[in-house]
């Protein structure tokens, strides 16, 4: 891969090993699209383009963005940078990659053959019947709402639907975390999510990423009425990467 220059700034997508591949026809965020390139330093390659002026988060970049990553982890380990990542020029990525040789190399043996799965947990929607029928407390002040209605009456009762709902669904979120947890490499806490009860990020063998999200699949309908499961992947590996390494390189746009 060679090196071009850019008076405007780069767009940096991810850190590779020097003798990874752009894939055929490969392009970047933009419109047009953006042509890619690689700037290397030692045994490490940066894949960027140039910025796209007024970069925004449209829905065609992230997409664009995203599945780059995945087809440039098809060919081995990636260094994911989230999306709106921009150096000043290509010297300041030289000179980045240099600095952060040996952590960037311990990361990329780290992530290879890996992929990340993310899994949610809601509290389960339509779930009011079982609730009522296991939960003594809120059968009480159903029952006393209805013989006695009132705003103070339904506001008790809404209240103590929504918590029973968030308890059942963050026990439920425990459980699923205990089970899928041994399958994983590593496990770590996203950051909150309005709605959700748990947000875990899943590092996995590439090889038995299937099987781990049919296990999420199967966990969701066994607790269908106490919590909705969703599941992502496989994806890039964002969560694994250290915001250190990351800060390092570039500064976000």
């Amino acid at each position: 891969m060679s090196v071009s220059a850019t008076t405007d700034g780069v767009y940096v997508y991810a850190i590779l090993r020097a003798a990874t591949q752009l894939p055929k026809e490969a392009v970047g965020v933009g419109s047009p699209p953006a042509v890619l390139r690689g700037v290397n330093q030692g045994p490490l390659v940066a894949v960027v383009s140039d910025a796209p002026p007024q970069l925004r988060a449209r829905r065609r970049d992230l997409l664009a963005h995203q599945n780059l990553l995945m087809r440039l982890a098809d060919d081995g380990p990636v260094l994911p940078m989230r999306f709106g990542m921009v150096a000043a020029d290509e010297q300041a990525v030289l000179a980045q990659l240099a600095a952060g040789e040996s952590e960037y190399a311990a990361t990329l043996d780290r992530l290879a053959g890996r992929i990340e799965i993310n899994v949610k947990v809601l509290p389960a929607q339509n779930a009011l019947e079982a609730l009522v029928a296991e939960d003594q407390s809120v059968r009480q002040l159903r029952a006393a709402a209805r013989k006695n209605p009132g705003y103070e009456a339904s506001l008790r009762l809404g209240e103590a639907i929504s918590g029973a709902l968030t308890r059942r669904a963050a026990a439920a979120g425990q459980r699923v975390l205990r089970e899928l947890a041994p399958a994983a490499r590593a496990a770590v806490q996203g950051p909150e999510v309005p709605g959700c009860v748990l947000n875990e990020s899943f590092l996995v063998d590439r090889a038995e990423s299937a099987a781990f999200l049919l296990r999420a699949q199967s966990l969701g309908a066994d607790f269908r009425e106490h919590a909705e499961i969703r599941s992502a992947g496989p994806l890039p590996c964002y969560s694994f990467v250290s915001a250190e390494a990351r800060s390092v390189l570039v500064g976000g746009n």
